[in-house]
């Protein structure tokens, strides 16, 4: 980092709520946020969010025609810029980004496809990659750099990593960075189960559908959620500042297989050491791990953390046994979990693991991971 970057503002929709009070509440209980949808389950955004969205659906006509994924994170942009008190004028940069971009429009497109043999006007600029930041963009009214892209799982946190290297560069002094995710398709959970990592339907009889991080498993358990995520960051140390970026690591491995990490997660590992820089590893208090249920993903990032801090590293802690794998938003909803920490100083655990505690929380890594073996590790402080 050539500057520490101040988080000044962070909005999430998620299957915990959408407010900071509402989130937290619902981190202190022992309840997951699952339902059943095709059959399978699912993580969705409560129904007094639904509301919200197809209010927002009904307030532009030229809303009608987006996807949720464009409409989630117009939403939370919204509600991000207002909590930092920032104007159009203020020219601030937008990136965010989608792991599955508009997937229910895409799939509703191209099944009038198939039965029609023609395709309605809109279906092309409603479905590019481009459309969520652009969206955003318009509504916002900024005439800053929008920027969106897809890097599977990590999508979210490289978003952070885009926006803290523009402010470096000294070509801009504010970003909105994110990402925002509505896979609950039926195509979509079928993809995951072809991939054999999803949640077994049988598993919601069980207290913990998913198990992320539980090293114990037997079995894969992840289980897909929507949600979006955007936080605000300025140049410099911030008075209002929720939480501070003091370093940032990214790394790419060579893959063993097209959906895994390697065993020690070597990205992980690179990513992890790059974010520390000078830092002794001693003085981070909590790592919020990606682990999205499955074995091979969990055990090995868990390697990789044993590989870089030994074998006493710091406590671990995941919020996807709570409300699901929400992709390309995952990284940001990570941050949010550690930033909710440090505000509150109470640590997180794992109702189904035992762990030491901290005694005090100053430090948290976060991480994110996708397909392809791209690792980003962001440090925080309170």
């Amino acid at each position: 980092m050539i500057h520490p970057i101040s988080i000044t503002s962070l909005s999430s929709l998620s299957p915990l709520g959408k407010s900071s009070e509402e989130i937290w509440q619902a981190y202190k209980n022992n309840q997951h946020y699952f339902s059943t949808k095709y059959d399978n389950l699912v993580a969705e955004i409560p129904q007094e969010a639904k509301k919200e969205i197809k209010k927002l659906r009904a307030s532009d006509s030229k809303y009608k025609a987006l996807d949720d994924t464009v409409l989630l994170a117009i939403y939370t942009s919204r509600q991000a810029v207002k909590q930092a008190g920032w104007n159009p004028s203020d020219n601030f940069g937008i990136n965010i980004g989608s792991s599955r971009g508009a997937t229910a429009l895409f799939e509703n497109h191209h099944e009038f496809f198939i039965n029609k043999d023609k395709v309605k006007p809109l279906s092309s600029p409603t479905t590019t990659l481009g459309n969520i930041s652009s969206w955003v963009a318009h509504d916002l009214q900024t005439q800053g750099p929008e920027i969106s892209h897809s890097i599977t799982c990590s999508t979210a946190l490289h978003g952070l990593l885009n926006g803290v290297a523009w402010i470096n560069s000294g070509m801009c002094d504010k970003f909105l960075v994110g990402g925002s995710e509505a896979p609950l398709t039926a195509f979509t959970i079928a993809q995951m189960q072809a991939l054999k990592i999803y949640s077994h339907s049988e598993r919601s009889e069980e207290p913990f559908p998913c198990l992320a991080l539980d090293l114990n498993k037997k079995q894969n358990t992840m289980i897909l959620a929507e949600a979006a995520s955007m936080t605000c960051l300025e140049q410099g140390e911030k008075p209002n500042a929720l939480a501070k970026i003091i370093g940032v690591g990214y790394a790419t491995e060579i893959l063993e297989h097209n959906a895994s990490l390697s065993t020690d997660a070597i990205c992980f590992q690179r990513s992890m050491k790059m974010a520390l820089g000078d830092l002794n590893p001693d003085e981070i208090d909590v790592i919020v791990t990606h682990t999205p249920g499955t074995i091979k993903g969990d055990i090995s990032e868990v390697n990789a953390i044993k590989s870089v801090f030994g074998e006493i590293y710091p406590a671990l802690t995941t919020n996807k046994w709570k409300l699901g794998h929400s992709l390309g938003t995952s990284g940001m909803l990570n941050i949010e979990m550690a930033i909710l920490m440090l505000q509150h100083q109470e640590f997180i655990p794992l109702p189904f693991m035992e762990q030491t505690t901290p005694k005090k929380l100053k430090n948290i890594l976060v991480n994110a991971v996708g397909f392809g073996g791209n690792a980003v590790s962001i440090l925080l402080s309170k």
